[in-house]
């Protein structure tokens, strides 16, 4: 009776376990959908960007961040700044399809390891971006743009044990 059991207790944990394993997305596209959700439903956080002095901080804390743009000489823009607590590759997030130009701390120029204009998993996200930063304070510069705005949200791209 206990082999039976023990058989029949091991056969359908060996089933769920396929099947569940069937269902897991890959891990970026889960970011993205992380991404989708809070540049729909925030919550959210009002900035106006600068294009001068100390920008207005930014962070990875599960917001959408609505950023006025001011006007410039070529259009409007605007910067913001952005802390990373973690030596990682972060995900940017925009609503709209704007130029991003990253920079570190002396004013050297970041690299974006890779862009796209949409995602499958929303319409809301017009700019994806992902960078690779280490440990310290960056500034994303955002235009020259005729858009008066753009929603941004930052995510670690390894999103794992996330609490909202």
């Amino acid at each position: 009776m206990h082999k039976k059991l023990l058989t029949a207790f091991l056969m359908s944990t060996a089933l769920l376990t396929a099947a569940c394993g069937d269902d897991e997305s890959p891990p970026e596209e889960n970011v993205d959908i992380e991404g989708c959700e809070h540049l729909r439903e925030g919550p959210s956080t009002t900035v106006l960007a600068t294009t001068s002095g100390t920008p207005p901080s930014v962070a990875n804390n599960h917001r959408r961040y609505d950023i006025t743009l001011v006007d410039g000489a070529s259009g409007k823009s605007g910067s913001v700044s952005f802390a990373a607590s973690e030596a990682t590759d972060y995900v940017l997030y925009t609503s709209a399809d704007v130029p991003v130009a990253i920079s570190d701390s002396s004013g050297a120029a970041v690299a974006i390891e890779e862009s796209a204009r949409s995602s499958p998993s929303c319409t809301e996200i017009k700019g994806r971006h992902v960078v690779p930063l280490k440990v310290g304070t960056y500034r994303f510069t955002f235009g020259p743009t005729t858009a008066a705005s753009v929603n941004l949200v930052i995510e670690e791209s390894s999103h794992e044990g996330h609490e909202h």
